[in-house]
């Protein structure tokens, strides 16, 4: 919501601060970076990193993994869940 202040020559004051849009850092690939080629499904301390508080794998957009090793993380977690290093479903997992 806007309001024009009369005092002054047409000078705009905001009653809600505007929302600025703030430039986030840029997403990498992890595993480009590093040089990492094998994602192992035993290390479940690792993969937990991909999870969230229920259990769900995190999307693409907040990892910041690329397809290629996005797809990777998913089975890996599906091997660890397969062989019970990793829970299918948790209330409070982290």
């Amino acid at each position: 919501m806007i309001e024009i202040d009369k005092k002054s020559t047409g000078e705009l004051r905001f009653l809600t601060p505007p929302k600025v849009e703030v430039a986030s850092k840029q997403k990498y690939c992890r595993f480009k970076k590093m040089g990492i080629k094998y994602i192992d499904y035993k290390d479940p301390e690792f993969l937990m990193r991909f999870l969230n508080e229920q259990g769900k794998l995190l999307p693409r957009r907040i990892t910041g993994n690329s397809l290629k090793f996005q797809r990777k993380v998913a089975q890996a977690v599906k091997r660890a869940r397969q062989i019970a290093l990793l829970p299918y479903v948790s209330d409070l997992l982290k």
